[in-house]
């Protein structure tokens, strides 16, 4: 019955995310674009997904029932009577899992449809929608894969040795031996992961580095478990003062013997909560700080972003956008005017070295430099900030910047004081390496950088760019009509520039993080079940194999209080270790993970670790629960 919910739990995920993905309704959303595109890579996913879970948790039924089928050829049944059992099997299972599954899934779906659409601000519709080619995608999914799991099912029968089914059950393990090389290997590996997400300094170098440290980190958490979990109990039995103990003595001694099966079931467990408390506490945080990344990327209600037009910035465009404010009665409540500089360069230390090429294994040392002359910093700021000649005024954005000078182009700078705010630059803030914003003390200093910088990039170089922008109080409508107006203006006087509001805007962040939210907790909730059923499994899987030793162990003379407090000592020293590795491993990833928000303009790391403490302990709550449930299925098996 657990594997029949399963599967018909697995149906309905599977098809209410494709079906979202093929609502024409989400293409009235805010975001449309960017909520079906993760919608759909949503629906591959949980897909891939499906077929290797299924297949693990068949897997454990096959274990249990091979001692049955072993009964069927004894008592003179063939092995294509059994194969065609096994074929009726899967054929129901097929049907029953498709019919409830899609029903489950067509009745939620509209549910979660009116949820997305709430969530996005948008109003609810009437009707319904039903998704004939989500039903079709559905169904060749998961007829494919009962019909592999069924042949593989078939497969094992056919080609078993009757004796060797009906002792399937029975078959004891050899002590494994400690096997320190794959130890040694699995703490290197992950030791080697953990060093890369901790020392990651720049968002590219995570972009790169981050698959890598997760394979690491996943290859280090199967081998310490498979060799490390041995190498542990062994210690345990060791210790003479806890292994001659009646609730450590049977629980350690017997899981030495199983330990080689039931090390890749933690491995498991751990490596899906991990998955689980990452994906959903990341995609919260930028869904509950979207607000603070849209002012990141829009520092005020309407940016205007002119085409480099010279040293000099681009003054006649600024006077045609105050012009237009006056006509159309625009009310601004402060505005920014400035003239920057902006180009790409290699960090060393405190120096920085402008070249044309950059090479692969030196992405992660890739930062811009952002200038402004001192004028157009106070002017900005409201400041009254003075400079020296050979002085700067610094703020770094993501990477901190230590050192009292800054090399750049053969020349020094004595940094006289590192700001705690900059003039607000979406584009900047869009990009996803490190950026130094750097005041410098007038246009003549700016000026001989743009010369050095065009003197050495020649046709890669960056040229000086002006940008205005101003907050107002007008509503969306006014906003949208007045960006349309003056890009009618600016085409009309000559003018190229690139206008950008904040409140048309949103929409795109609403689409992109709202899907990415959906998705993270419908995936989380798919592993959630993965991780409940994987651990329900191994414990009646255990239940079973324990049952005829705790017998033998009740009949000379243990009691009921003993049995109990094996059970508990057993999974006390097991069950919960896959909880508190996948707590390290969440807390190893905060650097690298804190560096993959910031490409998104998630700077809030504050709000990203209150999530993930809040997802740790609903999560933590959740195993302790299950850990209550299946001990007392484990001890009524076990106990019978």
């Amino acid at each position: 019955m657990p594997y029949l919910i399963t599967c018909i739990l697995t149906v309905a995920i599977f098809y209410i995310v494709k079906s979202l993905s093929l609502n024409p309704g989400l293409g009235n959303m805010v975001g449309s674009s960017y909520l079906n595109e993760t919608m759909f890579l949503g629906s591959c996913v949980i897909g891939i997904f499906a077929f290797i879970f299924l297949f693990y948790i068949n897997s454990f039924l096959m274990k249990r029932r091979k001692k049955e089928f072993g009964v069927f050829n004894i008592l003179g049944m063939e092995k294509r009577h059994v194969s065609r059992v096994l074929a009726w099997e899967s054929v129901y299972v097929t049907v029953i899992s498709l019919a409830l599954g899609l029903g489950l899934g067509i009745a939620l779906d509209k549910t979660m449809y009116l949820v997305i659409n709430k969530v996005m601000g948008g109003e609810s519709p009437l009707g319904f929608f039903l998704s004939l080619e989500a039903m079709r995608a559905t169904c060749v999914l998961f007829a494919v894969i009962f019909l592999l799991v069924g042949l593989r099912a078939i497969g094992q029968i056919r080609v078993a040795d009757p004796i060797a089914l009906l002792r399937a059950g029975n078959e004891g393990e050899r002590e494994p031996r400690t096997k320190w090389f794959l130890a040694l290997a699995g703490l290197l590996a992950l030791a080697a992961g953990y060093y890369i997400a901790l020392t990651v300094k720049n968002p590219i170098a995570s972009l790169v580095l981050f698959f890598v440290a997760v394979i690491l980190v996943i290859i280090g958490t199967y081998l310490l478990f498979t060799a490390g979990s041995i190498a542990l109990l062994k210690s345990l039995r060791k210790n003479k003062r806890y292994y001659y103990r009646t609730k450590h003595f049977v629980s350690v001694s017997g899981m030495i013997y199983r330990m080689k099966q039931n090390a890749v079931g933690l491995a498991n467990i751990c490596v899906l909560s991990t998955m689980v408390l990452v994906m959903v506490s990341s995609t919260t945080s930028l869904m509950v700080g979207m607000e603070d990344i849209i002012r990141e990327r829009y520092p005020m209600d309407i940016m205007v972003y002119f085409t480099p037009n010279g040293t000099a910035g681009n003054a006649p465009g600024v006077e045609t956008v105050r012009e237009l404010q006056e006509e159309l009665g625009m009310r601004r409540k402060g505005e920014t005017a400035y003239a920057y500089l902006a180009f790409s360069t290699m960090r060393d230390g405190d120096g920085f070295a402008v070249r044309k090429e950059y090479a692969l294994d030196l992405l992660g040392a890739i930062s811009n430099l952002f200038f402004v002359t001192l004028s157009d910093y106070n002017a900005s700021m409201g400041e009254e900030r003075t400079l020296e000649e050979g002085e700067i005024l610094l703020y770094a954005n993501r990477d901190d910047f230590d050192s009292p000078t800054l090399r750049l182009m053969d020349r020094e700078y004595r940094v006289k004081e590192k700001l705690d705010s900059f003039v607000g630059n979406g584009i900047e803030a869009a990009n996803i390496a490190s950026t130094y914003f750097i005041v410098v003390p007038d246009s003549d200093t700016l000026q001989k950088i743009y010369e050095k910088q065009k003197e050495l990039l020649d046709l890669y170089a960056n040229e000086i760019t002006q940008v205005y922008g101003f907050d107002t109080d007008a509503d969306r409508e006014e906003q949208a009509a007045f960006c349309s107006a003056l890009r009618e203006r600016l085409s009309q006087g000559g003018i190229s520039a690139r206008v950008e509001n904040r409140d048309s805007e949103r929409t795109t962040f609403i689409g992109l993080y709202g899907g990415l939210f959906f998705i993270g907790v419908f995936l989380g909730t798919l592993f959630v079940m993965a991780t409940v059923l994987i651990i329900y499994y191994k414990q009646i899987s255990e239940g079973y194999d324990d049952k005829e030793r705790y017998e033998i162990m009740q009949k000379v003379g243990m009691s009921r209080e003993e049995v109990r407090a094996s059970i508990h000592s057993q999974v006390l020293t097991v069950f919960f270790l896959p909880l508190i590795v996948a707590g390290v491993h969440v807390a190893a990833a905060f650097p690298i993970i804190s560096k993959l928000l910031e490409l998104l303009n998630m700077l809030n790391n504050s709000l990203y670790v209150a999530c993930t403490v809040v997802c740790f302990l609903v999560f933590a709550v959740m195993y302790v629960l299950v850990y209550g449930l299946t001990a007392k299925t484990y001890y009524r098996i076990v106990s019978r």
